[in-house]
């Protein structure tokens, strides 16, 4: 049984060559296959959605250890949303709105395990649950909230603040009670953070001096620094701390098309003068809290507390353009395509 209007067709995504500096298309290579079907499995699904993120530049590189490598050849690795289409488990039935690590895959079958298969909660839209309920959302959740501990009053500095982990990140230390400080590449995600997002302030780093701007807009000093740039503006945020600072690593994105030796913070020692602590993390450490970051974000997106944004490309053989154009900035909110 069958959502689709027309005879369905499978395609997958795979890695055709290890990117050497920015992406390229040809790095994938897009290949027809099969239908899957239900045999050993507990689900057929539709797919929908894709989700883009970061980390993937590593994955295919080779250049990261937490996770195994997507070797040339294998569909490219990715979590996805879309609709079940055909089901042996009551509790997953055909029509129900599913999340789940489906690859880049048109059509894709699996168990509830394999597939890491999530039902999208009552009233939130596919979009969302891959954004805010996905794993961008998760990580800033962890970073946040663990790492980070925002707290009434403390000034909170994000840098990506316009990406899917910054603007999830901004608004939990915003809920905390924080003053939130974005940094972001244009007017347009700037006035998003401010307006929409209600972020104290946000500089953008493409037309003002990110150095002058922070020292003015956090002149009692960083309480929390979220960062998912690295390179520069970790130094001017590492200059600016206050005492008991919290700088959280979460990502590096000035460093992902960056061949040859990436020089490491200058600042660095000011984490000895101000009693700060610097400190990275992988979020899939925290796999057994999932549900409880789950429960609490979608608590917040159905209040209208948690607000969240999309960038949508159209189109399967998309996807390698999509997933480029991350490393240039050019998605507000969470990158998506749909399928």
């Amino acid at each position: 049984m069958s959502h689709a209007s027309t005879t369905p067709h499978n395609q997958h995504m795979v890695l055709a060559a290890r990117p050497q500096g920015p992406l390229k298309v040809d790095d994938f290579a897009l290949q027809d296959a099969s239908m899957p079907n239900l045999e050993g499995n507990d689900v057929v699904i539709e797919t929908h959605y894709l989700s883009l993120d970061p980390a993937m530049k590593g994955w295919i590189e080779a250049r990261v250890d937490y996770v195994a490598p997507v070797e040339i050849g294998d569909v490219m690795r990715g979590q996805g949303g879309g609709i079940v289409i055909e089901s042996s488990k009551p509790e997953y039935p055909v029509g129900l709105q599913v999340t789940g690590q489906f690859g880049w895959r048109r059509y894709v079958a699996g168990t509830r395990r394999s597939l890491g298969l999530a039902p999208v909660p009552e009233g939130i839209e596919l979009c969302a649950a891959l954004n805010v309920l996905g794993i961008t959302g998760l990580t800033a959740y962890f970073g946040m909230l663990d790492i980070g501990k925002p707290a009434r009053g403390d000034t909170v500095l994000i840098s990506g603040a316009a990406g899917a982990t910054g603007s999830v990140a901004g608004q939990l230390a915003r809920i905390a009670g924080a003053r939130v400080i974005g940094i972001a590449g244009g007017e347009e995600k700037c006035a998003w953070l401010m307006d929409t997002l209600e972020f104290e302030a946000a500089i953008d780093y493409k037309n003002e001096d990110v150095s002058a701007r922070v020292a003015e807009l956090c002149g009692e000093g960083i309480d929390v620094y979220f960062d998912n740039v690295g390179g520069d503006i970790l130094d001017i945020a590492l200059d600016n701390l206050a005492q008991n600072a919290r700088v959280v690593l979460c990502g590096g994105i000035s460093r992902y098309n960056e061949t040859g030796p990436i020089p490491g913070p200058v600042n660095y020692f000011n984490l000895i003068y101000r009693n700060a602590r610097m400190e990275g993390f992988i979020v899939l450490n925290y796999l057994k809290r999932f549900p409880e970051a789950i429960t609490f974000l979608t608590q917040h997106l159905l209040d209208g507390r948690l607000k969240h944004r999309e960038t949508i490309t159209q189109g399967f053989e998309q996807l390698p353009v999509a997933l480029a154009s991350l490393f240039t900035g050019g998605n507000t909110g969470k990158a998506l395509v749909a399928v």
